[in-house]
C-alpha cells in the first residue's frame, strides 16, 4: 500500500465531494441507479458491509432487515452520506475507513459490497483481500464495477485515455478487477455483463 498515493486519491475525492452527485447525475438516471437496485435482493445479513459507501447513493437499497456498516476514506464524501440516511431515515452505522486496511475484525460479515470502487482503490487486490478477510465463510461478495474491455482495440483505448480520467474523477478506467477478485482469493460465482464488458455485476464467495 502505496500511503501518499492513498492521501493523493482521498484528497481529489474530498475536492469532488460537493459536485459528485451533479456529475453522476445523467449516468445515474439512465442506468446506474437501476443496476443499484440489484443490492437490495442480494445483501444477506444479519450484517454486512459497504465499502467506499461515497455521498451513500446505495443507502436505499440496503434491506431493512439487515444491520450495514458503510465506511469510506473521504471524510467530505462521507459526510455527505450521512446527511443522506438522516433524509431517508435510514439506521447506518459510518465509520471513516480505508478498505485497503479494514478495522474491523476477521469473519464480521456476511455480506460486503461496493459500487464503483475498485476502480479507485490504490491497491485494489490488498483492497479485496481485507474484504475477504472481514467476510464470514460462506458469505458473499456483490460488486457493480466498471473495468477494461476485453477486445484488442478497446483495451488498449482504456489504456490510452486512463491518466485523464484519473487527473479528472480519481477512477481508473482500465482496472482488470475479474482478475483481481480472483487474485484476492474469492471464489467467482456470478459475472453478468451489463454494458458489453466494460460495467459487470459479480457475485463471489469466500471460503
Amino acid at each position: 500500500m502505496n500511503p501518499r498515493e492513498t492521501a493523493a486519491v482521498r484528497r481529489r475525492y474530498d475536492r469532488n465531494a460537493r459536485f459528485y452527485d451533479l456529475m453522476e447525475q445523467p449516468a445515474e438516471r439512465y442506468r446506474f441507479a437501476a443496476w443499484r437496485r440489484r443490492f437490495t435482493q442480494r445483501i444477506r445479513g444479519p450484517r454486512a458491509l459497504e465499502v467506499g459507501v461515497g455521498t451513500g447513493k446505495n443507502i436505499p437499497c440496503y434491506p431493512r432487515e439487515v444491520d450495514v456498516v458503510a465506511v469510506d476514506f473521504s471524510p467530505r464524501m462521507l459526510l455527505r452520506a450521512v446527511r443522506r440516511a438522516e433524509r431517508l431515515g435510514r439506521e447506518v452505522a459510518f465509520c471513516e475507513m480505508d478498505v485497503q486496511a479494514l478495522a474491523f475484525a476477521d469473519q464480521s460479515f456476511d455480506t460486503v459490497f461496493a459500487a464503483f470502487v475498485f476502480c479507485s482503490v490504490p491497491d485494489p487486490v490488498r483492497g479485496l483481500r481485507e474484504l475477504r478477510r472481514v467476510c464470514r465463510p460462506g458469505g458473499r461478495l456483490l460488486l457493480l464495477e466498471h473495468m477494461r474491455p476485453e477486445s484488442g482495440f478497446r483495451g488498449r483505448l482504456f489504456d490510452a485515455l486512463n491518466p485523464l480520467a484519473v487527473r479528472m474523477t480519481g477512477a481508473n478506467i482500465n482496472r482488470r478487477t475479474v482478475e483481481n477478485i480472483r487474485r484476492a482469493g474469492w471464489r467467482m460465482r456470478v459475472e453478468d455483463r451489463l454494458a458489453k464488458d466494460v460495467v459487470r455485476w459479480i457475485e463471489a464467495t469466500a471460503g
